[in-house]
């Protein structure tokens, strides 16, 4: 456990990857400082990022590294009433860095079982210390304050749980050829692609927002929830403009364009097509139902006891925060792969995000105040978990205020 895996026969794509994260996730100024948090296991592909960062000018690249075994260790041997602490400090310490405009980023590829033997409700309670713990900084990297994004590395337990059937250094190859593409780090110039891919994307986020529309509604098999749309929302996805002046792209990769449910306003009833893993456990079959913007049923095949303990995390956790459209030909979802990462299947499937809304997808986000961000829906909590409910089986329509429909999504293909 825990050695450090280079994709040696993906040296040159693995340096792309570390170029697209700093060139097109960040878009990192000369003079900023990046904060970095990596599990051990990715620290060749934080090494590239920390190279390519000084030579885009950063002053300094400061790198916190994660590690699965000593994490494990405390869920094994650790004391029960410590699971409530958090390193509030730590975050605190980010947060000021980002005050003093510190870009951000993560390099993602947890282990999705890590956690699955383990006591869920010492989980639960550590997830929601550390949730509160950080909340100041994630509230910056919510406001669209700093710039930051998110990047993949194939951990070989990631690997694994992907491809069991496979010895670990052929599956690990796998993922890192599905990372590859989906990253557009094979292209034969990745920052030319992903510009390409940023305009279709922009298109469409502003033909939604000028739209308008008050409402969605997605049908399909065990669906029919109509998703009231915040007052004064904007769509956003794709490249995004953060409060310093800094466009990068938050999440590499991404396929979605997305906006902010009202909170009080989603009815009806939806089911997942995908599974979700969430806390170390594979959350499969979710359905649920909505009333006044609240879930009032929960049900799951398996993972109903942390579906159960998610939504209750606290009030805002039974509404959403975030509805997002992705077509079923985007290359994530064509890959016919399930990535038990969220980063990925979030961009195979449109999807929801119980929880925390973003202040940025408001047409005035920037000036947004936390009143009229809660008056006009935005929602409030301390968690954001996103779970997939489009499919080739899925239809959606735009709603105005008077309740007529337009054809957004057939069989899950953009309609026009």
């Amino acid at each position: 456990m825990n050695q450090i895996h280079a994709p040696t026969r993906h040296a040159d794509l693995l340096a792309r990857l570390a170029d697209i994260a700093v060139r097109v996730g960040l878009n990192l100024r000369e003079g900023q400082e990046v904060v970095m948090t990596s599990p051990v296991e990715a620290l060749p592909l934080a090494r590239l990022i920390t190279d390519a960062a000084y030579r885009a000018g950063a002053s300094l690249v400061t790198t916190l590294l994660s590690d699965d075994r000593q994490t494990l260790s405390r869920f094994r041997n650790g004391r029960p009433e410590g699971f409530d602490v958090a390193p509030g400090w730590l975050f605190d310490g980010m947060a000021q860095a980002f005050r003093q405009g510190a870009a951000r980023l993560a390099i993602v590829g947890d282990d999705p079982s890590l956690l699955a033997a383990q006591n869920p409700e010492h989980v639960s309670r550590a997830n929601r210390a550390r949730a509160k713990a950080y909340r100041p900084a994630l509230e910056l990297i919510t406001a669209s304050a700093i710039n930051w994004t998110l990047v993949p590395f194939a951990n070989p337990a990631w690997a694994r749980a992907m491809f069991p059937e496979l010895p670990e250094e052929e599956a690990t190859s796998r993922l890192w050829d599905a990372i590859f593409a989906a990253t557009r780090a094979d292209a034969p110039d990745p920052v030319a692609a992903w510009e390409a891919h940023n305009a279709t994307l922009l298109a469409r986020r502003r033909m939604l927002t000028e739209r308008r529309y008050a409402a969605l509604r997605f049908r399909g098999p065990g669906t029919d929830l109509v998703v009231g749309l915040a007052d004064r929302h904007a769509w956003m996805g794709g490249p995004s403009l953060a409060l310093n002046g800094i466009t990068g792209n938050p999440n590499i990769p991404t396929e979605e364009v997305f906006t902010t449910p009202h909170a009080l306003r989603t009815e009806g009833h939806v089911a997942a097509t995908k599974p979700l893993a969430h806390q170390g456990t594979l959350i499969r079959d979710i359905r649920v139902r909505f009333r006044g913007g609240v879930i009032t049923e929960a049900h799951a095949s398996t993972g109903q006891e942390v579906l159960e303990r998610m939504i209750s995390t606290d009030e805002g956790a039974r509404r959403l925060g975030e509805v997002a459209l992705v077509p079923a030909s985007s290359p994530i979802s064509r890959s016919g792969l399930l990535f038990l990462n969220t980063l990925f299947d979030e961009n195979a499937a449109s999807h929801i995000a119980l929880g925390q809304a973003y202040k940025k997808c408001f047409l005035d986000g920037d000036t947004l105040g936390e009143d009229d961000f809660v008056a006009r829906g935005g929602n409030r909590s301390l968690i954001h978990v996103d779970w997939m409910i489009g499919s080739a089986e899925v239809d959606v329509d735009g709603l105005d205020a008077d309740g007529r429909a337009e054809p957004l999504m057939r069989a899950g293909e953009w309609a026009a």
